[in-house]
């Protein structure tokens, strides 16, 4: 498995649900670091240093303009 690299931080599970499809959707290589002990204990996110998005280091710049896309030019941003 190659290196993944974080490229950005949540700190609650609904923060990535919309991010997730659209990522999908795209067909990016991803995963959410810290996800499944969020969704089970969400007071622990901030513990354990959030929710990390690990992503392909070849795709960081399409990712990145697809965090500031949800994050501003949308009606589905990310909280």
């Amino acid at each position: 498995m190659e290196v993944f690299i974080t490229i950005a931080t949540f700190d609650y599970i609904h923060e990535i649900e919309i991010l997730k499809h659209r990522l999908d959707h795209e067909g990016f290589q991803y995963y959410f670091e810290n996800e499944i002990m969020s969704s089970f204990a969400p007071m622990y996110s901030i513990a354990l240093g959030g929710i990390k998005l690990k992503i392909h280091p070849n795709d960081f710049e399409t990712v990145k303009t697809i965090l500031q896309e949800m994050k501003y030019d949308n009606n589905l941003k990310i909280v």
